[in-house]
Protein backbone atom coordinates (compact mmCIF):
# COMPACT_ATOMS: atom_id res chain seq x y z
CA UNK A 1 0.00 0.00 0.00
CA UNK A 2 1.57 3.34 -1.22
CA UNK A 3 0.12 6.82 -0.65
CA UNK A 4 0.83 9.68 -3.47
CA UNK A 5 -0.27 12.88 -2.94
CA UNK A 6 0.26 14.90 -6.64
CA UNK A 7 -0.95 18.34 -7.66
CA UNK A 8 -1.89 20.01 -10.73
CA UNK A 9 -1.60 17.12 -13.23
CA UNK A 10 1.32 15.77 -11.60
CA UNK A 11 3.40 18.86 -11.53
CA UNK A 12 4.32 18.40 -8.47
CA UNK A 13 3.96 14.52 -7.23
CA UNK A 14 5.20 13.01 -3.55
CA UNK A 15 5.27 9.85 -2.18
CA UNK A 16 4.93 9.19 1.54
CA UNK A 17 8.42 7.50 2.48
CA UNK A 18 6.33 6.05 5.43
CA UNK A 19 2.77 4.13 5.75
CA UNK A 20 0.81 5.81 7.66
CA UNK A 21 -0.09 3.57 10.60
CA UNK A 22 -3.51 3.82 10.05
CA UNK A 23 -6.61 5.82 8.23
CA UNK A 24 -10.08 6.85 8.28
CA UNK A 25 -12.43 7.49 5.95
CA UNK A 26 -15.67 8.96 6.43
CA UNK A 27 -18.45 8.36 3.43
CA UNK A 28 -21.40 10.66 4.46
CA UNK A 29 -25.26 10.76 2.87
CA UNK A 30 -27.17 13.72 2.79
CA UNK A 31 -30.02 12.33 4.52
CA UNK A 32 -32.75 14.62 5.53
CA UNK A 33 -35.09 13.14 8.52
CA UNK A 34 -38.83 14.51 8.48
CA UNK A 35 -41.52 14.30 10.85
CA UNK A 36 -44.61 13.43 9.32
CA UNK A 37 -48.18 13.88 11.57
CA UNK A 38 -49.55 10.53 10.47
CA UNK A 39 -46.47 8.40 10.61
CA UNK A 40 -43.65 10.07 12.89
CA UNK A 41 -40.60 10.54 11.96
CA UNK A 42 -39.01 9.64 9.14
CA UNK A 43 -35.40 9.57 7.40
CA UNK A 44 -35.09 10.59 3.44
CA UNK A 45 -31.65 9.22 1.40
CA UNK A 46 -29.97 11.90 0.06
CA UNK A 47 -27.06 11.51 -2.44
CA UNK A 48 -23.65 10.87 -1.15
CA UNK A 49 -21.82 13.54 0.71
CA UNK A 50 -18.16 14.56 0.44
CA UNK A 51 -15.67 12.09 1.92
CA UNK A 52 -13.03 12.87 4.12
CA UNK A 53 -9.73 11.23 5.19
CA UNK A 54 -7.70 11.81 8.06
CA UNK A 55 -3.81 10.89 7.59
CA UNK A 56 -1.16 10.59 10.31
CA UNK A 57 2.78 9.45 9.82
CA UNK A 58 5.95 11.02 9.57
CA UNK A 59 8.13 13.05 7.18
CA UNK A 60 11.31 11.26 8.17
CA UNK A 61 15.11 13.26 9.09
CA UNK A 62 17.07 10.07 7.88
CA UNK A 63 16.93 7.15 5.74
CA UNK A 64 15.33 4.26 8.02
CA UNK A 65 15.25 0.37 7.23
CA UNK A 66 11.52 1.01 6.90
CA UNK A 67 11.16 3.40 4.73
CA UNK A 68 9.72 2.53 1.49
CA UNK A 69 12.34 3.82 -0.84
CA UNK A 70 15.64 6.16 -0.74
CA UNK A 71 16.55 9.55 -1.45
CA UNK A 72 13.21 11.34 -0.48
CA UNK A 73 12.88 14.94 0.11
CA UNK A 74 14.07 16.33 3.62
CA UNK A 75 11.15 17.37 5.71
CA UNK A 76 11.15 21.21 5.32
CA UNK A 77 10.89 20.12 1.48
CA UNK A 78 7.64 18.10 2.25
CA UNK A 79 6.30 21.01 4.83
CA UNK A 80 7.43 23.42 1.95
CA UNK A 81 5.14 21.32 -1.13
CA UNK A 82 2.03 20.71 1.26
CA UNK A 83 2.10 24.55 2.48
CA UNK A 84 2.39 25.62 -1.36
CA UNK A 85 -0.80 23.58 -2.04
CA UNK A 86 -2.92 24.46 0.09
CA UNK A 87 -2.20 28.18 -0.51
CA UNK A 88 -2.94 27.39 -4.38
CA UNK A 89 -6.39 27.45 -3.82
CA UNK A 90 -6.54 24.33 -6.04
CA UNK A 91 -6.99 20.41 -5.78
CA UNK A 92 -4.65 17.77 -4.81
CA UNK A 93 -4.59 14.08 -5.90
CA UNK A 94 -4.76 11.38 -3.36
CA UNK A 95 -3.78 7.58 -4.38
CA UNK A 96 -3.76 4.81 -2.24
CA UNK A 97 -2.66 2.01 -3.95
CA UNK A 98 -4.09 -1.25 -2.97
CA UNK A 99 -7.67 0.47 -2.20
CA UNK A 100 -10.47 2.31 -4.21
CA UNK A 101 -9.09 5.87 -3.01
CA UNK A 102 -8.27 7.90 -5.74
CA UNK A 103 -9.75 11.46 -5.11
CA UNK A 104 -9.60 15.39 -5.91
CA UNK A 105 -9.14 16.66 -2.38
CA UNK A 106 -8.93 20.03 -0.79
CA UNK A 107 -6.77 20.15 2.10
CA UNK A 108 -8.71 20.78 5.18
CA UNK A 109 -5.90 21.40 8.12
CA UNK A 110 -2.23 20.44 7.53
CA UNK A 111 -0.38 20.11 11.14
CA UNK A 112 2.63 18.94 11.83
CA UNK A 113 5.94 19.64 14.61
CA UNK A 114 8.60 17.68 16.12
CA UNK A 115 8.25 15.14 18.75
CA UNK A 116 12.06 14.03 19.55
CA UNK A 117 15.98 15.20 18.65
CA UNK A 118 15.71 13.26 15.37
CA UNK A 119 14.45 15.54 12.89
CA UNK A 120 11.13 13.67 12.29
CA UNK A 121 8.82 15.57 11.58
CA UNK A 122 5.46 13.99 12.62
CA UNK A 123 2.35 15.43 10.69
CA UNK A 124 -1.88 14.99 10.62
CA UNK A 125 -3.77 15.75 7.08
CA UNK A 126 -7.19 16.74 7.25
CA UNK A 127 -8.55 15.99 3.35
CA UNK A 128 -12.46 16.68 1.75
CA UNK A 129 -13.43 15.41 -1.46
CA UNK A 130 -13.02 17.87 -4.22
CA UNK A 131 -15.47 17.24 -7.12
CA UNK A 132 -15.33 19.13 -10.26
CA UNK A 133 -18.15 20.91 -11.53
CA UNK A 134 -19.38 21.52 -15.28
CA UNK A 135 -18.58 25.20 -16.70
CA UNK A 136 -20.09 26.55 -19.19
CA UNK A 137 -19.26 29.59 -22.15
CA UNK A 138 -21.49 31.55 -24.08
CA UNK A 139 -21.10 32.52 -27.44
CA UNK A 140 -22.77 35.32 -28.85
CA UNK A 141 -23.69 35.43 -32.69
CA UNK A 142 -25.74 37.96 -34.85
CA UNK A 143 -27.85 36.30 -37.66
CA UNK A 144 -28.56 38.15 -41.14
CA UNK A 145 -31.25 40.43 -39.46
CA UNK A 146 -29.33 41.65 -36.68
CA UNK A 147 -30.92 39.18 -34.24
CA UNK A 148 -28.23 38.16 -31.59
CA UNK A 149 -28.43 34.81 -30.75
CA UNK A 150 -26.62 32.94 -27.53
CA UNK A 151 -25.33 29.58 -27.49
CA UNK A 152 -24.11 28.19 -24.38
CA UNK A 153 -21.64 25.40 -23.93
CA UNK A 154 -20.53 23.56 -21.24
CA UNK A 155 -17.34 21.47 -20.99
CA UNK A 156 -15.97 19.44 -17.43
CA UNK A 157 -12.76 19.77 -15.75
CA UNK A 158 -10.15 16.90 -16.79
CA UNK A 159 -9.99 14.51 -13.56
CA UNK A 160 -6.72 14.28 -13.15
CA UNK A 161 -4.90 11.00 -12.85
CA UNK A 162 -1.86 9.49 -13.12
CA UNK A 163 1.65 8.89 -11.55
CA UNK A 164 3.29 5.02 -11.49
CA UNK A 165 2.71 1.74 -10.02
CA UNK A 166 4.56 -1.62 -9.14
CA UNK A 167 2.47 -4.50 -10.02
CA UNK A 168 2.10 -6.91 -7.23
CA UNK A 169 1.39 -10.48 -7.61
CA UNK A 170 -2.56 -11.04 -8.89
CA UNK A 171 -2.22 -7.80 -10.52
CA UNK A 172 -3.43 -7.68 -14.33
CA UNK A 173 -3.23 -4.53 -16.66
CA UNK A 174 -7.46 -4.43 -16.94
CA UNK A 175 -7.44 -4.62 -12.69
CA UNK A 176 -4.60 -1.82 -12.43
CA UNK A 177 -6.26 0.29 -14.66
CA UNK A 178 -9.54 0.24 -13.05
CA UNK A 179 -7.70 0.83 -9.62
CA UNK A 180 -5.53 4.23 -10.68
CA UNK A 181 -8.29 5.37 -13.16
CA UNK A 182 -11.43 4.52 -12.54
CA UNK A 183 -11.87 2.59 -15.73
CA UNK A 184 -10.58 -0.89 -16.93
CA UNK A 185 -10.65 -0.04 -20.29
CA UNK A 186 -7.41 2.35 -19.95
CA UNK A 187 -5.47 -0.63 -20.13
CA UNK A 188 -4.79 -0.36 -23.60
CA UNK A 189 -3.65 3.51 -22.55
CA UNK A 190 -1.41 2.03 -19.99
CA UNK A 191 0.04 -0.68 -22.14
CA UNK A 192 0.87 2.04 -24.89
CA UNK A 193 2.19 4.61 -22.64
CA UNK A 194 4.74 1.47 -21.36
CA UNK A 195 5.66 -0.36 -24.49
CA UNK A 196 3.93 -2.71 -23.47
CA UNK A 197 3.00 -5.39 -26.36
CA UNK A 198 0.97 -7.93 -24.80
CA UNK A 199 -1.19 -6.64 -21.90
CA UNK A 200 -1.28 -10.01 -20.47
CA UNK A 201 2.31 -10.24 -19.88
CA UNK A 202 3.56 -7.98 -17.10
CA UNK A 203 6.07 -8.63 -14.29
CA UNK A 204 5.61 -8.65 -10.41
CA UNK A 205 7.85 -5.28 -9.39
CA UNK A 206 7.26 -3.83 -13.06
CA UNK A 207 7.19 -0.20 -12.13
CA UNK A 208 4.06 1.26 -14.93
CA UNK A 209 3.90 4.99 -15.82
CA UNK A 210 -0.41 5.68 -15.35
Amino acid sequence: MDYYLSFNNNEDRLQLPVIPSSFEITLPNQNTTVNINSIGEINLIGKAGLASISISSFFPNQEYSFCLYKGFPKPSEFIKYILKWKESGKPIRLIVTGTPINYAMAIESFTYGEQDGTGDVYFTLELKEYRFIKTSTVTQTTTKNGTTVSTPSTKRETKEVGGTYIVKAGDTLWTIAKKMTGNGENYKAIAKKNNIKDPNKISVGQKLVI
